[in-house]
Parts: structure tokens; C-alpha cells; sequence
């Protein structure tokens, strides 16, 4: 039954990572181009974000198996679209929508079901184990599609989606579920209103790095001023204002609504959610940094940079399996805290660790402790906020929680990657100006030609660059020795950063109880 509900969670989290090191091949392979392909990841988080609390919801109304089951189904057929698509458009629809949708009604699903197949006790090794298999398919994805790309084709991992879903339809058969509402009725209102403000939000942010979050770069569009991103983002934000007032107003008049707004009142449920939050911005924020470092800085192939992530999957599973069992009446409050404190050290450590001819080893330690944080936190936050309301809730909290989940993600792609690239521009735009090899009149056009931003290249395709456009050999070699180095300046902001932001995260801890779930102490937190 657990690894029923782990292995969905597995598969929700696979396809980005899988896609984000196959992104050329799958261009070329459909005759599209890289922004074709980016598109379509982005749209797919857009389908996902914006429908997971209406995918608690539905849960409710049809019953927890049977959304599970029918998102399988969903999933499944858009897996299979996804492996025989000849075009962008197909690719779209099968991947973007298909499995956005089959994914937005499993995820709050697998919430629920852990709830009511597991006691409360119980909850803490059930929830980690789950929410340990999505984190590892975010570190295993890029062996998993270096591997079918290299030696196969992308096809083929969404080929294999749709057999491991036919094996997940046939063993869920076994697992319990709880009383659905006959009666219920969706609120269609509050869908859309949802869906647009979640939308809006997840999309802003994940232009921000094109566009600018607050101010417009170059050649971006601009509104009133400034960046898109940034009123999207508050555009959003109003609409989700709009749709809380809706669903109080409607449960006020005996309505049924999406989610009750007072569920929001639960001290353990807001702790729990914001510290989901802070999870994944930084999860995200880390699997978007070092891969780069590994692939582009060091030269890694997809294979190789997907070995060198193992270390976090091996101690994030030690983690999320090993406090529950050795530690089952360790407070949530501590492990929460030391969890944090665990993926600010090895983040640190790894910024202390980058410098000019280091090899990929030094990513192993740093690993190994930001796994053992991600375990441990993923062992405590999913038993911490589905034990703070009725587990009838639990639907609701699932489509809360995943939808945190998905914004934390894209608040972290998008921090990582704004602070690397401004901190590399400045850094690179700095160097060749201040370096007496490189000719004047050179690095004043490139400063005017990249204000918008440096691109984050390897070494090879600079020198080829600059080849073609005929600098000569040593200004050529002092150019690429400037981007070696800032790119090491650019990795350590946003690692530096993302460190930071961990360390905060340790404090964020008045909302998280201080005993499990299901004790005779628990609610005895001031």
C-alpha cells in the first residue's frame, strides 16, 4: 500500500527532471526548439498549480480511490500521448494538460489515503516515505533521462510511466478509503477563481527570470514601469483574496465550498505549510544550482551529474525512514528545526567548497547533509499538517499542500537562478573591464550587450563564440578565464542565498508542535 502511494508521488515528480536534461534532444526530436520545449514545462506547472485545491476537492466529492484512480487513468493516457508525440502541440496536450490534470487530482489524493489507511502514530513513516520517493525522483531524474536519452530516447520514460501506472490502478484496489460526500457540489466559481489567481502567481514567477521580478530587464516588456512578473504576481494575489471572500461567503450561506478559509485558523496547519514552503523553495533552489555547476562549469555528462546527486537520495531516505523508526516520539518542532539547520550547513559547506579546479567530489558531503535534512523534514511536515484537522479535511489539506509545494518549487527555480545570473553578470561584466588583456573598446560593447544578463555557458561554447565572431586567441583566453570565474561568483550568491534562507527557516518554528501526532501530549504545545 505505501509503496503504492509512493511510487504515484514518484512519478508526479519524475517527468520535470527527466525533461530538464532532455530538453535539446526533445526539441529536435519533435521540430520544435528549446522555447518550444520550455513552454510546455511551464505550462504543465501552471495545470498542475492552479488545479490542486480544486483536486482535493473533487477527492471529496467522488471519494479519495476514485479521484486516485481516475488521475492514474488520466496520467496515464497523457503519459502515453507524451511518448508518441510528433509535435510540439501533441506534447502539449499529452504531457501540459493530460498528466497536469491526472497529477493535480493524484497529489491531494495520496494526502488523503496516507490518512485513512494509517493511524495517526503511524503517520510520520508514512508521509516521509512518500514525500522521500518525490524528492528522489527529483535527484534520480537526471541519471534516469541521461541514461534513456543517451542509450535509448526520452520516449521510452513516458512509455514506462504508463506500465508502472497500470501496476499502481491494480494495487490500489487494496487500500482503504473514507465516506465521500453524496451530495457534495463543486464549486465552479471558486475553480476558476482559484485557478486563475494560482495561475497567475506560479506564472509570474516563473517569468521572472526572463522579464525581471520587479524591474524590467532590457528588452523585456514593461507595465506601468516595471516588470509583468510583478503584477502578475499581485494580480494574483488579488484574486486569491477574492476567492477566499467567496468561499466564506459561501459557506456562510450553507454552500459548499472548495476549501473552508477557517481551516487556515489551525496554528499547526500554517506552521506545517509554511514550512513546506521553505522545503521546497530550497530543494528546488539546490537541484537547479549544483546541477549546473556539475554540468556546466565541470563538464559533466547527465549520467555522471545524476550519480553525483545519489548521495542526497541515499541520507534523504535514511532520514525520512530512520527518524520515524529509531526517534518515533522525537518532537516535530526539533526535527523540523535540525532539518533546516542540516540543509543550511551543506549548503554551506558547498559555497565554501567552489573555487577554481575543484572536481565534482566536492558536492559529495554537501549532499549527504542537505539530503539528511530534506529526510528528516519530510519525515515530520506531512503528519504535522494533515494530523491538525479532522481527517474528513484531509482532501483540502492535500490540495493546500501540494499547491504550497508547487510555489515553493517555482519561488526557488527562479530565486536560484535571478541571483546567479545577476551576481555572474556583475562578476563577469567587472573582470574583463578591469582586465588589462582584454581591449577597452571590447568589454564597453560587452557591457552594453549583456546588461540583460550573461548566459551561463561552458568554457567550449564561449571559445567557440568567440572564434566565430575573430578575437583573437589571447583576448580570447582571457574572456574565458573572466566567465570561469564568474560563474563560480554566480553559483556561490545563489547557494549563499538559498543557505540564508534555510537558516531563517529555523526559526520559523512557533507553528510546528513540539509532540507527535496521536500522543496523549499532543495539543499541549503553548
Amino acid at each position: 500500500m505505501l509503496l503504492t502511494l509512493a511510487s504515484a508521488q514518484f512519478l508526479m515528480t519524475l517527468d520535470t527532471s527527466v525533461m530538464n536534461v532532455s530538453i535539446a534532444t526533445v526539441a529536435k526530436d519533435i521540430g520544435t526548439t528549446v522555447t518550444g520545449v520550455q513552454t510546455a514545462l511551464t505550462m504543465y506547472a501552471l495545470v498542475m498549480a492552479s488545479l490542486m485545491i480544486t483536486g482535493g476537492k473533487v477527492g471529496r466529492i467522488l471519494g479519495r480511490k476514485r479521484a486516485f484512480a481516475i488521475g492514474c487513468v488520466i496520467y496515464g493516457c497523457g503519459s502515453f500521448t507524451t511518448s508518441l508525440a510528433p509535435n510540439l502541440q501533441v506534447l502539449i496536450l499529452g504531457w501540459s494538460f493530460l498528466e497536469g490534470l491526472g497529477a493535480a487530482l493524484i497529489m491531494p489524493a495520496v494526502v488523503a489515503l496516507v490518512a485513512s489507511n494509517f493511524g495517526r502514530p503511524e503517520r510520520p513513516r508514512a508521509y516521509g516515505l512518500v514525500a522521500a520517493a518525490g524528492a528522489i525522483a527529483v535527484a534520480a531524474g537526471p541519471l534516469i533521462g541521461g541514461l534513456f536519452t543517451t542509450y535509448a530516447s526520452w520516449r521510452w520514460v513516458f512509455a514506462g510511466e504508463v506500465l508502472v501506472v497500470a501496476a499502481i490502478l491494480v494495487s490500489a484496489r487494496r487500500m482503504a478509503d473514507t465516506p465521500y460526500e453524496h451530495d457534495g457540489e463543486l464549486d465552479l466559481a471558486g475553480t476558476l477563481l482559484s485557478a486563475v489567481g494560482l495561475g497567475l502567481i506560479v506564472y509570474g514567477v516563473l517569468r521572472s527570470g526572463t522579464w525581471g521580478f520587479v524591474i524590467a530587464k532590457p528588452g523585456a516588456p514593461r507595465w506601468l514601469g516595471l516588470s509583468p512578473a510583478i503584477w502578475l504576481i499581485f494580480m494574483g494575489c488579488g484574486v486569491l483574496a477574492g476567492f477566499l471572500a467567496w468561499e466564506r461567503r459561501r459557506r456562510d450561506r450553507g454552500r459548499a465550498v472548495l476549501i473552508d478559509p477557517a481551516i487556515l485558523r489551525h496554528r499547526y496547519l500554517r506552521g506545517g505549510l509554511t514550512s513546506f514552503f521553505f522545503q521546497y523553495l530550497l530543494q528546488a533552489g539546490l537541484f537547479f544550482s549544483v546541477p549546473l555547476f556539475l554540468s556546466v562549469a565541470l563538464g559533466l555528462s547527465a549520467i555522471e551529474t545524476g550519480l553525483r546527486l545519489l548521495p542526497l537520495s541515499v541520507t534523504l531516505l535514511l532520514g525520512a525512514v530512520g527518524v520515524p523508526k529509531f526517534f518515533p516520539n522525537a518532537s516535530p518542532r526539533r526535527v523540523v528545526r535540525l532539518g533546516f539547520l542540516s540543509l543550511s550547513l551543506g549548503i554551506l559547506m558547498l559555497v565554501a567548497a567552489l573555487d577554481l579546479g575543484v572536481g565534482p567530489e566536492v558536492v559529495t558531503w554537501p549532499m549527504l547533509l542537505a539530503g539528511l535534512g530534506v529526510g528528516g523534514l519530510a519525515s515530520q511536515l506531512g503528519s504535522v499538517t494533515v494530523s491538525a484537522v479532522p481527517d474528513a479535511q484531509a482532501p483540502e489539506v492535500g490540495g493546500l499542500q501540494n499547491t504550497v509545494t508547487n510555489l515553493g518549487a517555482s519561488i526557488g527555480t527562479a530565486l536560484a537562478g535571478t541571483v546567479l545570473v545577476a551576481a555572474l553578470t556583475t562578476s563577469f561584466i567587472t573582470g574583463i573591464q578591469d582586465n588589462p588583456a582584454i581591449p577597452r573598446e571590447l568589454s564597453s560593447k560587452a557591457a552594453v550587450e549583456l546588461t540583460s544578463g550573461v548566459p551561463f555557458i561552458p568554457d567550449s561554447d564561449l571559445r567557440r563564440a568567440l572564434g566565430a565572431a575573430g578575437v583573437p586567441g589571447p583576448t580570447a583566453d582571457a574572456i574565458v578565464d573572466e566567465n570561469t570565474e564568474a560563474r563560480l561568483v554566480g553559483l556561490r550568491a545563489a547557494l549563499a542565498v538559498l543557505a540564508l534562507i534555510a537558516l531563517a527557516a529555523t526559526f520559523v518554528y512557533r507553528g510546528i508542535p513540539t509532540h507527535q501526532p496521536g500522543t496523549h501530549a499532543e495539543g499541549a504545545d503553548p
